[in-house]
């Protein structure tokens, strides 16, 4: 099977783009006039695109393209947030199993929502169905809110016929997201409340305290050490400089985004993420535990190896994890087994290794790699647990070294000048 790229025309004339994993452009074509949707270009996504087209950097190449204008209103454009799916995802599992029809449903969810990007992506939706589109179809034009994986299950659901269990599915993996979100920062609080303190103490000596010992230390004329030059200079390059510092941090940070919404930056961040001492294996696991829960669903939906392995590439958060997967994926469709592929991936620890060995041959594969997804979590729980008392003594050394330094600097002109007067 390959991904292809695809472009056509609604019931009612409205232009719709999106992409399917199909073995052709005939199957994709078939799968369009299904959905009602008259094909007007089918085109395939090569292997170096599919990275950004899998979900990995979502939005990506769209972001880029964008003029700064059009990229600072994307940014700042309300966000659906992941309590707002859950939420959503919930109430429909209790209105579609009520049998409540899918329009009425949504719509009044959307008239009870705050948030008006979700109100209006809502009513986008009703519209689409409305129109005659399937409800996988109809959520698939507003992909920045919804991923592949919900898309995917969605579509099963309505295929089956079993629509409430998608929705309670993905509910249950928002919620295992969620959770993962808290602990992270819960363990990160700490550390940039302390961080915080830091910089507001700094910026209080540098621009209020140092100018006053540097005016009484100047008509004083004493002789000051090193250090205490150095602190002034800094102090009067601040001063005299903030307002192209603070320019400067603002061009950084627009470029770092701009650079992050591109297929490049976005995958040699994750890359790096991924190296970094302290979070790096934590953010790994986290990583692959998404893959094993998110494969696992797909799985028990029905859908295939090659299929399922492209919509979870797109739901583990990471570029350069979701390119391993894609490769996983390749190797499958050589003909290899994908504990082969797994292995040859070199992501997975030798239990999970096993656990995929085991359910490949037994055909539990979707149960086993639920169990692998529960130790990735249980380690991740764990490591951030500790995490507080592996960064407690970095923030010690630090704040010892940046108190040594003003004490240099404040205090060596004081004592030299109550030594001469003695």
């Amino acid at each position: 099977m390959a991904t292809f790229e695809y472009s056509g025309r609604d019931t009612s004339g409205g232009l719709v783009r999106g992409s399917l994993d199909a073995g052709s452009q005939e199957d994709v074509a078939t799968l369009l006039f299904g959905d009602s949707i008259t094909p007007i270009e089918i085109r395939e996504v090569k292997n170096s695109e599919r990275v950004g087209k899998s979900g990995a950097v979502a939005g990506a190449k769209d972001l880029a393209n964008l003029s700064p204008a059009e990229f600072f209103e994307a940014l700042t454009r309300p966000k659906v947030g992941l309590e707002e799916l859950i939420v959503f995802s919930r109430q429909m599992y209790s209105l579609t199993r009520a049998g409540l029809p899918l329009d009425r449903a949504i719509t009044g969810l959307g008239a009870s929502l705050k948030n008006r990007t979700f109100q209006q992506i809502l009513k986008e939706v009703v519209n689409s169905l409305e129109n005659g589109m399937t409800l996988a179809t109809a959520m698939g034009k507003h992909r920045q809110v919804f991923s592949q994986l919900f898309l995917s299950l969605v579509h099963v659901g309505e295929n089956t016929g079993r629509l409430d269990l998608a929705f309670q599915e993905v509910g249950k993996y928002l919620e295992l997201e969620r959770s993962t979100r808290k602990q992270i920062k819960s363990a990160t609080r700490y550390p940039m409340f302390v961080l915080a303190a830091i910089a507001v103490a700094l910026g209080v000596v540098t621009v209020f305290v140092i100018p006053v010992f540097a005016g009484v230390f100047n008509r004083i004329g004493a002789d000051l050490p090193w250090q205490t030059l150095v602190l002034i200079e800094t102090s009067d390059f601040v001063i005299g400089y903030w307002p192209y510092m603070a320019g400067a941090g603002a061009l950084l940070w627009f470029w770092f985004r701009r650079y992050l919404a591109t297929e490049k930056g976005r995958l040699d961040w994750d890359r790096r993420k991924l190296g970094s001492p302290l979070m790096g294996s934590i953010l790994e696991r986290i990583a692959l535990s998404r893959f094993a829960r998110g494969f696992a669903m797909v799985s028990k939906a029905g859908l295939p190896i090659v299929q399922g392995l492209t919509i979870v590439a797109g739901a583990v958060g990471n570029a350069h994890i979701a390119r391993h997967v894609l490769k996983m994926r390749e190797g499958v469709e050589r003909g290899e087994s994908l504990y082969r592929t797994a292995v040859n991936s070199r992501m997975f620890s030798p239990l999970v290794l096993q656990m995929i060995a085991v359910g490949e041959e037994s055909g539990n594969i979707d149960e086993l790699l639920e169990e692998a997804a529960d130790f990735y979590e249980a380690e991740v729980a764990y490591d951030l647990k500790r995490l507080g008392d592996a960064i407690e003594p970095i923030l010690i050394v630090f704040i010892a070294g940046l108190v040594l330094i003003l004490a240099l600097g404040v205090f060596l002109p004081i004592w030299d000048l109550n030594t001469s007067l003695n």
